[in-house]
């Protein structure tokens, strides 16, 4: 029998958790620390740093035990392979403690410093406080520009409403970390699960600043294929258009075969062109393709869900960490 994921617990007497997905930080991780803790300091809460490190293959991982022996307030995961940023930061929420959450990434262009108007938006009575990017610094135009251009379509085919620029950064309550980690989907897009979870919520704008140290890893082939799960994994749109795609070329076939059987009636048969017939049969076998691609990624989703494997797999742990759900099943 499949095992169903518990929700969230009550809190051990943490106000704050901090969660941070990490694929090879290690160059960035005592300016983030740095920067991070002074903020957190300052806010005389008792808070946690929960780090998952998603498979790096840098010092990340001995870096971060070095980190936890020093502070016990910083624990981490380390997974057994690379599993994607959503898996990792699932892993980070599943085991996260505190009253209020706020995910963010390690390479500090979601400034730290924000976080304590974060908290005071959540105070006055919202679940979910989202940080929306109003400039991007360090991007190209390029990356700008596709970006919102990813944003825009998302929102427009999506069955839920998704912020347009609005990435994991956020603040939200304990309330909606007990949804969250009840969804215990394989193929995974956090940002629309935050959003589909419901609950009150409201933004804040921000800079996003350039990254702190490294270089980042998301070039366009996998910016690509983010683009594609998030519009499959909430809406099914592409299949709607799939079908209106089908019902064009259909009628269109039909009309053009009245034309064809009454210019053949008016004027007599004429010999047939060959290059005419080879546009109309690349044509078609184009849009047959497209087709069954659109449908192969629904098809691919429904094979990665059915096979029921955990979300992911632990190869250590330090620090005291303890099971937020059933983490992993």
């Amino acid at each position: 029998m499949k095992r169903r994921a518990k929700p969230a617990g009550k809190s051990t007497g943490i106000d704050l958790s901090i969660v941070v997905p990490m694929f090879n930080e290690s160059a960035g991780l005592d300016a983030f620390f740095e920067r991070t803790q002074a903020v957190l300091d300052g806010l005389r809460l008792r808070y946690e740093i929960v780090c998952v490190d998603d498979g790096s293959v840098d010092q990340t991982v001995e870096r971060l035990r070095t980190i936890s022996e020093r502070d016990p307030r910083v624990k981490c995961l380390a997974l057994s392979r690379n599993f994607g940023k959503d898996i990792a930061l699932s892993a980070g929420l599943d085991h996260a403690r505190g009253e209020m959450i706020v995910p963010t990434d390690a390479d500090l262009q979601d400034p730290p410093e924000l976080i304590p108007e974060m908290i005071q938006k959540l105070r006055e009575g919202y679940d979910v406080v989202y940080m929306r990017r109003t400039r991007r610094l360090g991007e190209s135009v390029l990356k700008k520009i596709t970006a919102s251009l990813f944003y825009r379509i998302l929102a427009r085919v999506s069955e839920i409403e998704i912020p347009r620029d609005v990435g994991d950064f956020r603040i939200f309550n304990r309330r909606v970390l007990n949804a969250l980690v009840s969804l215990r989907e394989r193929r995974r897009f956090m940002r629309g699960l935050f959003n589909w979870v419901g609950f009150r919520q409201t933004e804040l704008g921000f800079t996003r600043a350039a990254r702190a140290s490294g270089v980042t890893r998301w070039n366009y082939y996998r910016l690509f294929n983010f683009a594609i799960e998030g519009i499959t994994a909430f809406t099914t749109g592409p299949l709607r258009i799939c079908t209106a795609v089908g019902a064009f070329v259909s009628v269109g076939a039909v009309v053009y075969a009245i034309v064809l059987v009454g210019r053949a009636l008016a004027y007599g048969t004429d010999a047939p062109g060959h290059a005419s017939l080879l546009v109309a049969i690349l044509f078609m076998g184009a849009v047959q393709l497209m087709l069954l691609a659109v449908l192969g990624e629904y098809v691919g989703r429904i094979f990665q869900e059915v096979k029921g494997r955990p979300l992911y797999i632990i190869r250590e742990s330090f620090g005291d960490l303890r099971r937020s759900g059933d983490a992993g099943q």
